[in-house]
């Protein structure tokens, strides 16, 4: 039976196998996908995959810039637990992947896992890390990437060890642009704008947030003159703007500027700041909540 891509593709996503296991599997066992893992498990490369159903929302995010601040990328890789996302074997594994990332063209998670291991080449990235999973004995996962390249100058912040960090593109260079940059890239870690500045926000947003501001204020103002509320309405949709927006934001470092007003009197001009990226560990995985004690209770008595 001929073994296709899309065969090897479900065993891998079935057991967290390699890519080179799945298909030599697949070939033995004459493309029977069960009987492939069953193979797999006998083997010992299903460890892996009994816990590739457990919740990852944990991890760290790390990023890697090139020597002259032109290229930088940043990788979220999950685990379940804190505890592993402190594992040194762990970190040198997530900076060697945004290491991967920086220094070749890949565009997405599944390229990444594609992709061959810079020190073993017979291997690919998602073989060493089903190969991590084993060892370290928790489910992890490539979540997420991202690379920008600039003309300009790429700032970093990395905040808690790598749970945010933040990627900051800016259209000047020199020791000043680092620095703001620098300050800019601990404003988003902190504040987490959505947008650089107002322009950037769709006039289909804006009404569709007046709308809903508008209906809960018709709600509160019951008897008020329709004309009124909706100047109640505007003012509140400019001050929520203004929170989401990074240049309008008030600056953390002296809430007497904006960050549009301190970039301005360090570089000149606002408009220096092209674009960022914020990685958050985990943010929107639910995590599931448990309470240790009544597991342990679940335990003693079954």
């Amino acid at each position: 039976m001929a073994i296709t891509a899309a065969m090897v593709k479900e065993l891998r996503e079935r057991t967290g196998a390699g890519m080179m296991d799945c298909k030599s599997v697949l070939n033995e066992t004459d493309g029977n996908m069960e009987k492939a893992i069953e193979v797999l498990r006998e083997k010992g490369l299903a460890k892996a995959a009994k816990k590739a159903g457990r919740i990852a929302a944990e991890g760290l995010v790390k990023e890697a810039i090139s020597a002259d601040s032109k290229t930088g990328a940043l990788v979220e890789i999950n685990s379940e637990t804190d505890f592993v996302a402190k594992n040194e074997q762990f970190i040198t594994f997530v900076k060697e992947v945004a290491a991967i990332v920086l220094n070749n063209d890949i565009q997405d998670v599944e390229a990444l896992k594609a992709f061959p291991w810079v020190n073993d080449t017979s291997k690919t990235v998602g073989d060493v890390l089903t190969e991590k999973i084993a060892t370290i004995g928790e489910n992890l996962s490539i979540r997420r990437l991202a690379k920008v390249t600039t003309e300009g100058t790429l700032v970093a912040y990395t905040h808690g060890g790598g749970k945010i960090v933040t990627l900051v593109e800016l259209s000047t260079v020199g020791e000043k642009a680092q620095e703001v940059g620098r300050n800019v890239a601990m404003q988003i870690a902190a504040v987490n704008p959505e947008y650089i500045s107002m322009a950037e926000v769709s006039e289909a947003t804006k009404l569709k947030e007046k709308e809903i501001l508008m209906t809960q204020a018709l709600n509160e103002n019951t008897g008020k003159p329709e004309n009124i509320i909706e100047k109640m309405v505007i003012g509140r949709l400019n001050k929520q703007l203004k929170e989401i927006c990074l240049l309008e934001q008030e600056y953390v470092k002296d809430p007497d500027l904006t960050v549009a007003k301190y970039v301005a009197n360090e570089l000149g001009s606002s408009d220096v700041i092209k674009s960022f990226v914020r990685f958050e560990t985990g943010e929107g995985i639910e995590k599931k909540e448990e309470n240790f004690a009544e597991e342990v209770a679940k335990q003693i008595q079954g």
